[in-house]
């Protein structure tokens, strides 16, 4: 369960509603130590969650938070789209790898032999 509990249809605020939001007071102050220098890492929550739009953040420490949201967002989209852009390029150049490798082998292959062939027919008429 929350620690909200559940709540009757009734005290549930509906969207024209407004809604009382918790004192400055209650906010950590700035000689509170573990807030003093602004914003912190620690504030930073999983980039997917959804987090709580506090009264005490300042502008700065706002547009921080946002930033490094949508810093990792491009991030995610950018190597989603190199994957699906780089795939079939890299797939294609294997196959062409391959297949040039398998020409080269075949064709120094059919040297070596001739070689051997000729060097064998060779001695055989020199008897």
């Amino acid at each position: 369960m929350s620690q909200f509990g559940p709540q009757s249809p009734q005290t549930v605020p509906t969207l024209t509603e407004v809604v009382d939001w918790p004192d400055q007071a209650q906010a950590p102050s700035a000689a509170d130590p573990q807030h003093a220098g602004g914003f912190d890492e620690s504030m930073m929550l999983q980039p997917n969650m959804p987090r709580p739009v506090a009264s005490f953040l300042s502008e700065e420490q706002l547009s921080q938070r946002v930033l490094a949201d949508l810093q990792h967002q491009v991030e995610l989209m950018l190597e989603v789209r190199l994957r699906e852009v780089l795939t079939p390029l890299l797939q294609r150049a294997a196959d062409n790898l391959v297949r040039e490798s398998r020409a080269e082998l075949a064709s120094t292959l059919r040297e070596i032999v001739v070689r051997a062939v000729a060097q064998e027919l060779a001695r055989h008429r020199g008897r």
